[in-house]
């Protein structure tokens, strides 16, 4: 006998509905899977007899059965343990050891040899294409039904083993529908981790900027002047994910396993890979592509702290995704768009040792060891950084300074809020001046003439390119939304031009 029934399996950051097909007849002992399974999917069949013996079945590998499960689209490639469920319960269905209707339901999860489910990724994908095939319920492991509840319209139904989804299916026990978790955390609203930081006003005037407008900065200093803990504060003065964007975090982060708890993501990411992170860790990919780091940081901060240690090619291939906000991530037989909407954040020494131009410690690195370790962020990479900022060393009064009694974090996070309002309704849509296109430029970004001198002079002198140049523009229209205004002046400019690096002004 034949019989279907529906899982699925996710391409990228989507999920594709995947027909299980399962015949059993009476024959030559059998079991064989095809559809192009890897190697886990071909595995199946040694974890789903085990499972179906301990639900109390008999298993196929103890009768004269011939057992044939295809997996359709046949030309998509099927990996991972997914399918343990659903071929289970196929089989079952087929071989009449079981009745009921899988119509409009979806089954996935891994299958233990004692017949519990183990938990799976994507929970959050596949509940979306449940939402878009019309498909009303989804039955997966109870780890992560919780997740699959997020997306309005589909019953989630999480089960610990595989006796516990007959039973249910059969409808001789009953199983609630999970319910979605709404405590969803958002920024600390304190402020207290940015108080903390003595001293580096103009840093911290930075900071605000580059979470007004969503803007790219890098920083340089001495080793121990506190850039690591600036770029960690950059989340807490920014307003938390909208409900678009916070949905947007967490599939990304259901489709890696990385989703905790069950619930919306409400804290903007914040991404610290290490130096020796390889350009697929960082940038996506593999066999099938996975997200990298970039995607993990989306609508969040990618911090690369000591970026002259990364390797240049890692460094090299931000350049498209910060210009276009994705990544497209091309392999011989898989090709796939990610999203890496993210605020990079570099922070590095002056030099190899960390005391070039430090009065009080001299430099022990050699013109050429400076020269090389420079040469890591090239001109193209260097263009689209907004902001580059000194933080320089601490001296002891700021040090031993009180806490003033009013949260600066906190009002900077007021004023960064609305920053982002007054774009919001700018733009209609969830954009930072930093997603401004050059059309919108020129409609939002309108100089006066003392600004369009001041302009004219840094762009004539060669040092700031055409890119350079819409850069100066953009950051100039978010210093004048933080300072609530409606047009752009001159201090406007010349604050950003003070943000380009010493070499390009």
């Amino acid at each position: 006998m034949l019989s279907k029934i529906c899982s699925a399996a996710v391409c990228g950051l989507d999920a594709q509905l995947i027909e299980v097909e399962v015949d059993a007849s009476y024959g030559l002992r059998r079991f064989e899977v095809v559809g192009l399974p890897d190697k886990s999917v071909q595995e199946a069949k040694e974890r789903v007899g085990a499972a179906i013996e301990s639900a109390g079945f008999k298993s196929p590998h103890r009768e004269p059965v011939k057992v044939l499960v295809s997996l359709a689209p046949a030309d998509l490639k099927k990996e991972g343990t997914l399918y343990d469920l659903p071929i289970a319960l196929g089989y079952l269905l087929a071989n009449k050891k079981t009745r009921f209707d899988p119509a409009g339901k979806i089954f996935l999860g891994e299958l233990a040899l004692d017949g519990r489910l183990r938990p799976a990724r994507g929970a959050v994908c596949f509940a979306i294409a449940c939402r878009e095939k019309g498909i009303k319920e989804i039955i997966l492991p109870e780890e992560n039904a919780a997740e699959a509840a997020l997306i309005g319209g589909v019953r989630a139904i999480g089960v610990k083993t595989l006796a516990q989804a007959i039973g249910y299916l059969e409808g001789s026990i009953s199983v609630a529908p999970a319910i979605a978790r709404t405590e969803a955390a958002g920024n600390s609203g304190s402020g207290g981790l940015f108080d903390m930081i003595a001293g580096q006003e103009s840093a911290k005037r930075a900071l605000e900027i580059v979470g007004g407008g969503g803007h790219n900065l890098s920083m340089w200093g001495p080793p121990g002047t506190g850039k690591t803990l600036l770029a960690k504060t950059l989340p807490e003065i920014i307003p938390p994910l909208s409900f678009e964007e916070s949905l947007e975090v967490t599939k990304i982060y259901s489709v890696c396993g990385l989703l905790a708890g069950g619930s919306l993501i409400a804290q903007r990411p914040f991404r610290a890979p290490h130096h020796t992170a390889s350009e697929a860790a960082l940038i996506g990919g593999g066999n099938p592509p996975r997200p990298g780091e970039i995607t993990l940081a989306h609508r969040g901060v990618l911090f690369l702290d000591e970026f002259p240690e990364f390797h240049r090619d890692a460094l090299e291939a931000l350049r498209q995704p910060i210009e276009e906000g994705a990544i497209n991530v091309l392999r011989a037989r898989h090709a796939m768009s990610l999203p890496a909407r993210f605020m990079l954040i570099l922070a590095s020494n002056p030099c190899p040792c960390g005391n070039f131009g430090n009065p009080e410690k001299p430099c022990v690195c050699s013109p050429s060891q400076i020269r090389m370790y420079r040469k890591k962020l090239s001109g193209p990479l260097m263009d689209r950084i907004d902001l580059f900022i000194n933080v320089p060393a601490v001296k002891y009064e700021k040090l031993v300074q009180n806490t003033p009694h009013e949260s600066l974090g906190e009002k900077m996070r007021e004023r960064v809020a609305q920053c982002r309002a007054v774009q919001a309704a700018r733009y209609g849509k969830e954009r930072t001046n930093a997603e401004m296109g050059i059309a919108q430029i020129k409609e939002f970004c309108r100089l006066d003439d003392d600004s369009e001198q001041l302009l004219k002079a840094a762009v004539n002198s060669a040092k700031i390119s055409a890119r350079g140049y819409h850069r100066v523009l953009k950051v100039s229209r978010t210093i004048a939304d933080l300072d609530g205004k409606k047009d752009i002046a001159q201090n406007h400019v010349s604050e950003a031009l003070s943000y380009r690096p010493p070499e390009l002004i």
